[in-house]
């Protein structure tokens, strides 16, 4: 069965099978990818990377009497925002006898060879797919957090956490406050209220792995007046609650419409943003991509118009109250929540470890008849002035 292992690679816990090997988890990253295919990426030499903005003053005809003294002088103050890179490091490590196995075989009695034949390889090549989603996941969701000292992690902040001048936060219920349990992965409170496909977001949490501004899905499953079970995804498996604990949730009940979606554009362009048609983009997961085409659609607005490319990633495009704009499918943005972006302020910032790069492989040293590689770098987002994105959040998918 497909999965991970902990510890080290051997004969018995990696086996051998034939025939096309299949991917099960998507590993694209259109945000990461289309920033950093924009800019290049940015580099710093410190823990925190800086950038600067400022404003002009208000538009006015600010006249002045013929003949007068120049005016007493008025100038312009720069403000300074920053982040913070986070370190992503990992490993992985295979037996000897592992890799010397590499045609013995676990499946069915055929005469077909293993399509790997070097199985730290391409656990190396996993581990760095695994990796660069975890960067795809930090820059849309991350959770700014700079430490005082090596007892916990750095963590850089994502878009949305960055968005906080231009937020349209829809009605949503009142939040409520129950127990996740490990030993039955139902969530427990008296009278909850709910039904099966209902979509609540977690507002706090306590019990892994379900986790703050993630949106859930009731299952009929378990479900009675007291308990419920939820799903990542609508009609899927439970979550397997893997650690007791208090989890508090609201449950959202607005469905998206076009002067949702132009609301926030307004925002965002009077403010300063989506003004360069080829890089201003909505994104939204699979949920609200759907509602996003069925809103402009139903207000007679030409959907899909064309294809776009924005920093090398294929993307639709719709016409709007603001311009074209591109509509990126990411499925790592919250399910009720939908962002305007000006892809062009983004950039993905890196620090160089001397001699190895941004990202690298190396060999770990000998401690038995294994071979151990370690997989590390370190980058944060950068994502340029917060006032020329914006974002909605309280969707129903």
């Amino acid at each position: 069965m497909a999965g991970k292992i902990t510890g080290l690679g051997t004969v018995y816990n990696l086996p051998n099978y034939t025939g096309i090997l299949h991917q099960l988890t998507p590993g694209d990253t259109p945000f990461f990818s289309a920033i950093g295919g924009l800019s290049g990426g940015g580099q710093t030499s410190s823990d925190e990377f800086e950038w600067q903005d400022f404003d002009l003053r208000s538009a006015g005809q600010n006249v002045a009497l013929e003949g007068a003294d120049a005016p007493t002088p008025t100038n312009r103050v720069r403000a300074n925002r920053t982040n913070i890179v986070q370190i992503q490091h990992d490993s992985v490590g295979v037996s000897y006898s592992k890799l010397a196995a590499d045609q013995q075989k676990a499946g069915v009695n055929n005469n077909a060879t293993n399509p790997v034949t070097n199985e730290l390889d391409w656990q190396v090549e996993q581990k760095l797919k695994e990796m660069v989603r975890d960067i795809e996941y930090s820059f849309i969701r991350g959770t700014y957090q700079k430490p005082t000292d090596n007892t916990t992690p750095r963590k850089t902040r994502g878009l949305l956490a960055a968005i906080t001048s231009n937020v349209i936060t829809l009605d949503a219920e009142a939040a409520q406050t129950g127990a996740a349990a490990e030993s039955t992965d139902l969530i427990t409170l008296t009278t909850h209220g709910l039904t099966a496909g209902d979509q609540i977001v977690m507002t706090a949490s306590a019990a892994a792995p379900l986790t703050v501004g993630t949106t859930y899905y009731v299952l009929e499953d378990g479900l009675t007046t007291g308990v419920f079970k939820v799903s990542a995804v609508k009609n899927g498996p439970a979550v397997d609650i893997t650690a007791d604990g208090s989890v508090s949730w609201t449950k959202v009940t607005v469905t998206l419409t076009k002067d949702h979606v132009d609301s926030v554009c307004q925002l965002a362009y009077d403010n300063g943003g989506i003004q360069e048609n080829a890089t201003a983009t909505i994104m939204v997961n699979s949920g609200l991509k759907r509602a996003v085409t069925a809103a402009y659609s139903s207000e007679g607005y030409v959907t899909k118009e064309l294809q776009g490319n924005v920093g090398g990633v294929t993307v639709d495009r719709i016409n709007t109250d603001f311009g074209p704009l591109n509509v990126m499918l990411n499925r790592h943005m919250p399910a009720s929540q939908l962002a305007i972006v000006s892809m062009e302020q983004c950039m993905p910032v890196y620090r160089e470890t001397p001699g190895k790069g941004h990202f690298f492989a190396e060999a770990l040293a000998k401690t038995g008849a294994n071979e151990k590689t370690q997989l590390y770098g370190e980058v944060g987002l950068m994502p340029g002035n917060e006032m020329a994105h914006g974002k909605i959040v309280n969707l129903k998918a």
